[in-house]
């Protein structure tokens, strides 16, 4: 084990207050045993500084303080470090404090008393992170049969996470070069000459059509009927993933479908079904695996999504002729085969019940050094 006296003021034997800048270095220094995994000195280190002049190196210290009894499974001692951090003066780190004391509260069934901590959090919290509380409370009041606040809450946490652009870009131009097939006159239609999956062309190297079919349908209803299944499951699937991670799921899961499709299907075919229902398999998995703290709207938006894709399996079974492009099943299959692998090993970004409530050491709970630093 580290010597404890190797930084001046650290010997947790020594007796009296810290100045504040040793209280800054011993806070570092137990910031940086517990990130190399040493508890017992991180644990050590972070008592010296509890009780300095500085109410935020005092809280910080109690809340590194009480990670380290917990990753040392001492849980008592770490609700006592987190209680007394609640009751410290006002600092921007306090509501840290509230948040742990809520989820320490859940995971003993205590879900009235978690409310009333998550509030406490959420008065106290900086932008950033009122979604996420948002989330749990809507979650704890479902929960406790309180379906209206649950509803407020829900609605709180959508409007703290960022707009689903990326799905209503991807629609827009969908639809945009959906009108202009639907206006260009017969066998003038250049945007599928150029972007459907024509396997012959594919065959020759044109690989960009294994993507680029997502944007181009054979009709107005076609259009009409992925429009609307994109216009639900995107925004969901990009407020649990983020816009990027959306968009790259949404090219993987159609790069996939268009693979299947050009393997067992010869003819050529349009439409952006095989990437939907790639987002379908992400949604299901995600929703089984994970346990996204969703809206009661967004969780019914799921059911529906669930029946969209039992109509569009009957609408494609075997392969539907429309003109001389086809519609397959075999693309819905590929998408839904890998959005349901996707899903299962990319968690969401958003809170789920895997990572809401779980103990601080088992998601590296402690605030970042940067953070715990930033007193006075």
């Amino acid at each position: 084990m580290s010597d404890s006296t190797a930084l001046p003021g650290s010997d947790p034997r020594t007796a009296g207050p810290l100045d504040p800048a040793t209280a800054r270095s011993v806070l570092e220094a137990g910031q940086q045993a517990a990130a190399a995994g040493d508890f017992e000195r991180a644990r050590a280190l972070f008592s010296r500084v509890v009780g300095a002049a500085d109410p935020q190196l005092h809280v910080a210290a109690l809340l590194g303080l009480a990670d380290a009894h917990y990753r040392l499974d001492d849980e008592g001692a770490a609700i006592a470090a987190w209680d007394m951090a609640t009751q410290a003066p006002e600092t921007p780190l306090g509501w840290q404090a509230w948040k742990q004391l809520a989820a320490a509260h859940v995971r003993v069934h205590e879900l009235p008393q978690a409310i009333a901590a998550y509030r406490q959090a959420e008065r106290r919290a900086p932008p950033e992170a009122k979604a996420e509380i948002a989330s749990r409370l809507g979650w704890l009041n479902k929960e406790t049969g309180n379906t209206r606040a649950a509803g407020r809450y829900f609605g709180q946490a959508r409007r703290g996470y960022a707009s689903p652009i990326a799905s209503y870009a991807i629609l827009a131009v969908t639809v945009g070069i959906g009108l202009a097939q639907l206006l260009a006159p017969p066998g003038q239609d250049l945007f599928a000459q150029a972007f459907a999956l024509d396997k012959g062309l594919v065959a020759n190297g044109q690989y960009w059509r294994l993507v680029t079919v997502v944007l181009v349908h054979a009709g107005l209803l076609h259009l009409a009927f992925n429009m609307y299944f994109l216009y639900l499951i995107g925004p969901i699937i990009e407020t649990l993933y983020g816009s990027f991670r959306f968009v790259l799921l949404y090219l993987a899961t159609a790069a996939a479908a268009s693979t299947l499709s050009f393997v067992l299907e010869p003819g050529a075919a349009v439409g952006a079904s095989g990437a939907l229902f790639g987002l379908a398999g992400v949604l299901a998995v995600t929703m089984r695996v994970y346990k996204p703290l969703l809206g009661r709207q967004a969780t019914a938006l799921a059911g529906q999504i669930v029946f969209l894709i039992v109509l569009n399996l009957v609408f494609d079974v075997g392969v539907v002729q429309i003109g001389a492009l086809s519609i397959d099943i075999f693309a819905h299959v590929g998408g839904l085969i890998a959005g349901a692998w996707l899903g299962l090993v990319i968690p969401p970004l958003a809170p789920t019940l895997r990572t809401a409530f779980v103990r601080p050491g088992a998601a590296g709970a402690v605030a970042p050094r940067s953070e715990l630093l930033q007193a006075g």
